[in-house]
């Protein structure tokens, strides 16, 4: 097998550097913490300092809080476990609020947690007393549909499964067998190679939006009719459960529904999937108007049988 010839701007794509930070520092709420019954029953007050990894680029290109995280949001949830309880440690609490915020926050992939008790029952002078954490998201489940009709359509779909195996913060879950389908829309073209990758995702949504376009340019991708022949299509149709509606990424994709040439590859990898918003896909292939145009494709190396 030849080695896997990468170009430098692919390699920035593949590899990509730290995310962006934010942070909230000296958040303050009272709580019921501590092992003294005391500390349990007066009260105290707590500090929390978040820093929060999130790729900020897309909410600065276009403005939008939708893109990024709400420090309110997050806010609410620290003050609300700071006042929850009781722990008897703040190792727990802490815990407790990088748990919560990891759950509700789906663009946060990684966040440090430092809990200050500077009212701390201990008979000496000392200024603070703190925990510091870390905790990472675990990687997220994702679909990704790849599609050709332009080229060398084997090669096209090969390459960018390579490169995906390739790429750091994904791990390929499972593949779908390629179909080959007829194409969709008014516009006179070649049938379509499709088929769908199942990931794990250390990546938020937006980096892997950045991934899929990398993987098309790579192709020599030619945007010049809506819904033409392409070399390589990459779609992201699910991001775990997450349901947006975004101008540059709407989630699930917008038509994934209604697509027979992504179903029914999926449907054949992992009948039981669900698409967010739409429910089992086996019904949802069998209302596809375009299900008729699907017929089994060439057997490639690395895809599902």
């Amino acid at each position: 097998m030849s080695a896997l010839v990468v170009p430098p701007d692919l390699a920035r794509a593949l590899h990509p550097g730290p995310p962006d930070a934010i942070e909230l520092i000296g958040l303050r709420a009272r709580g019921h913490h501590g092992v003294l019954e005391h500390e349990r029953r007066d009260g105290q007050d707590f500090l929390v300092d978040l820093r929060m990894d999130v790729d900020t680029a897309p909410a600065g290109r276009a403005d939008a809080l939708g893109r990024t995280v709400n420090y309110a949001e997050v806010a609410d949830s620290a003050v609300a476990e700071i006042e929850g309880g009781p722990h008897q440690l703040i190792e727990t609490l802490a815990a407790r609020i990088a748990g919560r915020i990891l759950a509700e926050q789906i663009l946060v992939r990684r966040i440090e947690v430092t809990l200050h008790k500077p009212s701390a029952p201990i008979p000496h002078p000392f200024s603070d007393v703190r925990v510091r954490i870390e905790r990472s998201a675990a990687a997220t489940p994702a679909v990704l549909a790849l599609g050709s009709n332009l080229g060398a359509r084997e090669q096209h779909l090969s390459r960018a499964l390579a490169l995906l195996r390739a790429a750091d913060g994904i791990e390929i879950d499972w593949t779908a067998p390629v179909v080959e389908t007829d194409p969709v829309g008014d516009v006179a073209q070649d049938a379509f190679l499709n088929t769908v990758v199942g990931i794990r995702s250390e990546r938020g949504p937006w980096r892997l939006l950045d991934l899929a376009h990398a993987l098309e340019e790579d192709a020599r991708r030619v945007r010049e009719v809506r819904w033409g022949p392409r070399t390589l299509d990459v779609d992201l149709i699910a991001y775990g459960d997450l349901v947006q509606d975004d101008e540059e990424l709407t989630l699930p994709h917008p038509r994934a529904h209604e697509r027979a040439f992504v179903l029914a590859p999926w449907h054949a990898a992992r009948p039981a999937s669900e698409l967010p918003g739409h429910g089992p896909i086996g019904p949802l292939l069998a209302r596809a108007e375009d299900r008729d145009g699907v017929r089994p494709g060439p057997a490639l190396g690395g895809f599902g049988a």
